[in-house]
């Protein structure tokens, strides 16, 4: 009697370490692929920055917001680039090179964009 509680308590160890097992290799493999992903990750940043925009006018307002109703931050001449983050309705927004960033700027002042 002694010998088959001894065998059960065995078995249940072993179920245990297998699952074990199985839990750490599956974690193991996880933590394999997550450097891939990471790598992944930056490239996947630098292709959404790859939009430039150039201002097309002298004098133009780059506001806080995308709307009239938001501060002018301040005025920007033909030829400035701007790495382009995203738009709402006829504005985007984005970051001036060599300027302020979070700005935005009428689609009608932007070319290539």
């Amino acid at each position: 009697m002694r010998i088959t509680a001894v065998k059960k308590a065995l078995a249940g160890f072993a179920v245990t370490a297998a699952t074990v097992g199985a839990v750490a290799a599956t974690t193991g493999a996880a933590q394999a692929s997550a450097p891939a992903a990471a790598k992944a990750a930056p490239a996947a940043a630098q292709q959404a920055k790859a939009v430039v925009c150039t201002v097309n006018d002298n004098g133009v307002n780059f506001r806080g917001g995308p709307g009239p109703e938001y501060p002018v931050l301040g005025k920007v001449n033909r030829g400035q680039k701007m790495d382009a983050l995203g738009s709402q309705g006829n504005w985007v927004h984005g970051n001036l090179w060599g300027g302020h960033t979070g700005v935005w700027i009428h689609t009608a002042y932007l070319d290539g964009c």
